[in-house]
């Protein structure tokens, strides 16, 4: 690739893309790389501003910036990721399917160390639908060394999309005003609509007392029942009558986290009986849109276990 005047490129190929902007208007591309200049190009290549003009020659051991893109692409998408073609020295992966995104960081911040090649992606456990942009993959200069591009090919992907799984739900509610029916159930039609996306479907419903036996009881028949993924709800605040969290543990289950650093959802629970999911959801999933409960439940869906090191380090963004 050479720099030359551009009355000088007649008969030369582009190196890159040409492009035309006219603000607010229009973004097109002119002139397409390879487009071999024509004396007639020359008066429309001025009015748009150019005076020098990059041709491409071969140059061994140089990758031309699209070809680096798409390559570069090809090397970070994993599983559920697919390229789009490449133009300007960009390429983007999508998702081929719906599903939680998982970002290495540290492969993402070894490719962009140096500086030619740039990797841009989603925030990693994002929950991401099929047909959506994930990343962006650049290459900064017109070409890029071959070498460059073979030292991120060794490194492996960088991003994968994990499907997810319809786990078998249950619901136990907890509260003595439900079980009188002083106060209808809210939670029931709620998280039949935030399972409706993943397609899992609720297995059953208890309605039971604020006592701690009886909470541990439906836990343990919900278990036995082929629950998948348990979803306890109320008791969780720290008022003496609150007695879920003790139950969960009765029930033989370990708890990961009891509170988070996330608004709305901080008196949130997590815990695991044996390998099934055990989650409390705190009265603000019933007011709130979203909660920690819609942060962490595409991450179960997924089959990943969410820990307590994990929800504690949730604080910084974690006013949703």
């Amino acid at each position: 690739m050479r720099k030359v005047p551009v009355e000088s490129a007649v008969g030369m190929a582009l190196a890159h893309d040409i492009v035309r902007i006219v603000p607010g208007e229009i973004k097109e591309v002119a002139f397409h790389r390879g487009h071999r200049v024509r004396p007639a190009d020359v008066e429309a290549l001025r009015r748009l501003g150019k005076r020098q003009l990059f041709v491409w020659e071969d140059e061994a051991g140089q990758v031309h910036e699209n070809d680096g893109a798409a390559r570069l692409a090809r090397a970070v998408g994993g599983a559920g990721l697919g390229a789009g073609s490449a133009a300007q020295g960009r390429a983007d992966l999508v998702a081929t399917i719906p599903g939680l995104l998982r970002v290495d960081a540290g492969i993402v911040d070894a490719i962009n160390a140096p500086g030619d090649l740039a990797v841009a992606t989603r925030p990693d456990r994002t929950a991401v639908a099929a047909g959506e942009r994930v990343a962006g993959c650049r290459v900064i200069p017109l070409t890029v060394a071959e070498a460059s591009l073979r030292r991120v090919e060794h490194m492996g992907p960088a991003l994968k999309v994990l499907a997810y799984r319809p786990l078998r739900t249950a619901l136990v509610t907890t509260g003595s005003e439900v079980v009188r029916g002083l106060v209808s159930d809210g939670f029931g039609p709620v998280v039949r609509r935030k399972l409706a996306p993943f397609g899992a479907p609720l297995i059953g419903q208890r309605i039971v007392d604020d006592d701690e036996e009886a909470i541990a009881a439906a836990i343990r028949e919900a278990r036995d029942g082929g629950a998948e993924l348990i979803l306890v709800t109320g008791g969780l605040a720290v008022d003496p009558d609150d007695v879920t969290a003790d139950a969960v543990e009765r029930a033989g289950a370990v708890i990961e986290a009891h509170g988070a650093p996330v608004l709305p959802g901080s008196v949130f629970l997590m815990a695991y009986l044996g390998e099934v999911p055990v989650m409390g959801l705190p009265a603000g999933v019933l007011r709130d849109p979203v909660t920690i409960f819609d942060r962490l439940l595409p991450q179960v869906m997924a089959g990943e276990r969410v820990t307590g090191a994990q929800i504690r380090g949730m604080g910084v963004g974690g006013l949703l």
